[in-house]
């Protein structure tokens, strides 16, 4: 049964930031069909389009958050990960690791959390960060959909949060894996599901509204 006494809540409520979760360096120079981590078509051009969502939030001084899966060389935090799809992947001091700074424009300014698991929230400083910031919404980019985007948008929802996924810049390892992970935060908030023109005009509106006042 469908929740009808909820409130039709804005884009963005309250203060937001814009979190780029894991688009790093082996998207952009990894072309091969076998990868560590299977991907859905489309996921480069996806993680480029993600680029405007950046350039936006920092036209309208909206913190960016840069995540960054990375785990050291001897294995030793990867615990459960492997046991299911994914192979070893995102090893400290291996190229593909980094950050993608050239694509996505990375500047010293933009915050950096590195975490080991799936979760930007589990075991990392990113809930610190954001009530440093202020932050009461969420924009999530980035990948996977159904892997850490998810996981970051559930424990984001169960912290509180408003979330809202720009829907074309983010890709999952499937097709169909991304659409039910689009679908099951859409379930926990309804309105997470957002395009990027719609989130780039709430940006602007947002911005407008502080000149005003």
């Amino acid at each position: 049964m469908a929740n009808t006494t909820m409130p039709k809540r804005a884009l963005i409520e309250g203060r937001a930031a814009l979190i780029v979760i894991d688009i790093q360096a082996s998207t952009f120079i990894d072309s091969s069909d076998m990868r560590a981590i299977a991907n859905m078509p489309g996921y480069k051009e996806r993680m480029e389009r993600a680029r405007l969502a950046i350039d936006a939030a920092r036209d309208h001084d909206i913190p960016v958050i840069f995540i960054q899966e990375v785990h050291r060389r001897d294995l030793v935090d990867f615990g459960r990960e492997l046991d299911g799809d994914e192979d070893v992947h995102c090893l400290e001091g291996d190229p593909g690791t980094a950050i993608a700074e050239k694509q996505m424009g990375f500047l010293a300014t933009d915050y950096l959390v590195p975490k080991r698991r799936y979760s930007a929230f589990f075991g990392t400083d990113f809930e610190i960060l954001l009530r440093g910031l202020k932050v009461d919404t969420l924009l999530l980019c980035g990948g996977l959909t159904d892997v850490c985007v998810h996981y970051t948008f559930a424990d984001a929802h169960q912290s509180d949060y408003f979330c809202r996924v720009i829907e074309d810049c983010v890709a999952g390892s499937s097709l169909e894996a991304h659409e039910a992970s689009l679908r099951a935060m859409e379930y926990l908030q309804s309105g997470a599901r957002r395009s990027l023109d719609d989130v780039v005009a709430a940006m602007r509106a947002g911005s407008n509204s502080r000149v005003k006042a």
